[in-house]
């Protein structure tokens, strides 16, 4: 049987809507509401995740033409 959970889903809500609302540090609203900040931070991820649905699912967040790091070329073989 899995453990209770130690905050209710209405405060997970309000901490997660807070923290991307106001951009925020996750930390700085943690430590109002009276939550741990690790705790917080797992919650707010899953949730973001979500909000981005299909495109995330689909492997289609990046366009074309976004910056992507430039490879480096490998060194000469000696």
């Amino acid at each position: 049987m899995p453990a209770p959970r130690k905050y209710p889903d209405e405060l997970r809500e309000r901490a997660v809507r807070e923290v991307r609302s106001t951009g925020r540090p996750v930390a700085h609203v943690a430590r109002d509401l009276g939550i741990h900040k690790e705790a917080l931070r797992s919650w707010v991820p899953p949730v973001m995740a979500e909000r981005r649905g299909s495109r995330a699912a689909t492997g289609t967040s990046s366009s074309p033409g976004s910056p992507r790091r430039a490879e480096c070329p490998s060194p000469p073989r000696l």
